[in-house]
């Protein structure tokens, strides 16, 4: 499921709505690009959000368990999808409109689940088509254009209850202590005004201090004077007296604080699957499919008058090829999931897809080497001399050519061969391949780079396939087409075991490749 949090901005408050608890804005601007809790850019597209069915609940930083309306109006622009929200006359409510008027909420997030989505060669997903869940009020910005534009409420104060006491006169009073008010002839009646306690201060929780904080400015400062009040209000008589006592003597008294999200050390990507794409996986009630191609092409040749003309039957293979599971599968207990924070539910079944990712790129890059052809060619690394490999990669390429009339697309090559591409120098001591792609070295360049990404560097017009599920010492020059990926993915699921109060989550899907023609795939030894 994705959401993506809204940026911030001035909220006017409409006046004069006695009743109304709405609040109005842009849900989702589209064309724009966010980027979502676990890295993924993404980008909605117009119409991708429905405007019939189902309306979206609104909530409370996508707390399901705290639910404070419903949207009402929802009217699809070029700019975005607008949004009208009604807020439900509830405690949460009443809180949600003090805190949206005051400028602490000022953003919005939407949750969808994607049902027609594309992905770039750099990861970016497009959205267009989704399931609209839910829209969160919320006060961390990160998606420039989500905002909610007009505030129209009004929140009736409780008016206090007025008693009259009836007494006796009696002939004697007791004297003013200063001053003795005159008898009035007239006086205008006034409401009385009558003493109250001031307002104790709820110790704010860790997300409201630090959306105060946020919003900086007399909102903060409020809030941390307050905060700093109900702080001493609160002490002991211990606590204050104790003024030589340290935090070390002191350990259980200490907050300990977990920052997230979870440091995340594997970068859940698939360069080979990336630079090739995949098919979708045929919709086949079996665990194979077939997939043709043609062995033997029909022929054409002079023919001399009188003679017979040129016939050559065409031969179509039928190649099978099966569908390949790959899953992953982990156990959780319900307290792990119900106490931990941040919830190590969705930690856990991220890591468990992006898993999958993993594998099955890996499969791709173990299919793709075992249906490589050997072209013959070395490439030998030798310092300030790049010969060797100009004449290694157009060896490759004329191989694949004189089979087909097909030039290659793509290098794919093994993390320390990337290395080496990279270090190549020239007899004076400058790169070979550009540090940048503007060409500043360019006079010496034989492909360019943008830095020092996997995906950011061609070769010789080639594009760079970097993966670390290569074999030490690869190196491929690829026709594209000859190399196939078909895929399905499943998703999770999932199912409770009550005899050990816990819940078992499977993340699977199918995956298979196809070489196509083997003589598009041309190896480089590397010596």
């Amino acid at each position: 499921m994705i959401k993506l949090i809204a940026s911030q901005v001035t909220i006017d408050a409409a006046a004069g709505e006695t009743g109304r608890r709405e609040i109005t804005g842009i849900a989702v601007p589209y064309g724009v690009a966010a980027t979502v809790a676990d890295g993924t850019s993404v980008i909605f597209e117009q119409g991708s959000l429905p405007v019939e069915g189902k309306a979206p609940r609104l909530y409370m930083n996508h707390d399901a368990t705290n639910a404070i309306g419903i949207v009402t109006e929802r009217v699809d622009t070029p700019e975005g999808m607008m949004f009208t929200a009604k807020i439900s006359k509830t405690q949460a409510g009443d809180e949600a409109l003090i805190l949206a008027m005051d400028g602490v909420l000022d953003s919005v997030s939407v949750g969808v689940n994607p049902i027609k989505y594309t992905t770039a060669k750099d990861g970016t997903v497009t959205v267009t088509a989704a399931d609209w869940i839910e829209l969160s009020l919320v006060p961390v910005p990160a998606f420039a254009g989500a905002i909610i534009t007009d505030i129209a409420a009004s929140i009736p104060q409780d008016e206090p209850e007025i008693s009259t006491i009836e007494t006796e006169p009696t002939q004697e009073t007791e004297p003013m202590s200063e001053a003795t008010i005159p008898a009035v002839e007239a006086t205008i009646p006034t409401a009385p005004i009558f003493a109250q306690a001031k307002r104790k201060f709820a110790m704010p929780s860790a997300g409201e201090y630090l959306a105060a904080m946020h919003a900086g400015g007399d909102t903060f400062h409020n809030v941390n004077a307050a905060y700093k009040e109900a702080v001493r209000d609160q002490q002991t008589a211990l606590q204050a007296a104790a003024g030589d006592i340290l935090t070390t003597d002191t350990p259980g008294l200490l907050p300990v604080p977990v920052l997230g999200p979870v440091f995340q050390d594997l970068n859940f990507v698939r360069p080979v699957v990336t630079a090739f794409g995949a098919r979708s996986m045929p919709n086949t009630p079996s665990k194979t499919f077939v997939r043709p191609t043609i062995t033997t092409h029909t022929s054409a040749a002079t023919q001399t008058e009188g003679s017979a003309v040129s016939a050559t039957t065409m031969v179509i293979a039928s190649n099978t090829v099966t569908k390949t599971t790959v899953a992953g599968q982990v156990t959780m207990t319900m307290q792990d999931m119900d106490f931990t924070d941040p919830a190590s539910m969705n930690i856990v079944l991220n890591d468990l897809a992006g898993e999958y990712l993993i594998k099955t790129d890996d499969i791709a890059a173990d299919a793709l080497v075992a249906g490589k052809t050997a072209s013959g060619s070395t490439w030998t690394v030798t310092a300030g001399d790049p010969t060797s490999l100009i004449n290694s990669l157009y060896d490759a390429a004329r191989e694949i050519t004189e089979d087909s009339n097909y030039f290659p697309t793509h290098l794919c090559v093994s993390p320390d061969v990337w290395e080496k591409l990279g270090a190549q120098l020239d007899s004076s001591k400058r790169p070979v391949l550009g540090y940048t792609t503007n060409g500043v070295l360019g006079q010496n360049a034989l492909g360019r780079v943008g830095g020092m990404g996997y995906s950011d560097m061609d070769v010789m017009g080639l594009k760079l396939v970097v993966d670390n599920n290569f074999a030490n010492g690869t190196m491929l020059v690829v026709y594209a087409p000859g190399f196939e990926i078909y895929e399905a993915q499943q998703g999770v699921l999932s199912i409770a075991n009550p005899s050990t109060l816990s819940r078992t989550f499977s993340y699977y899907g199918y995956f298979s490749t196809f070489v196509a023609k083997s003589s598009f795939i041309q190896g480089i030894v590397i010596a």
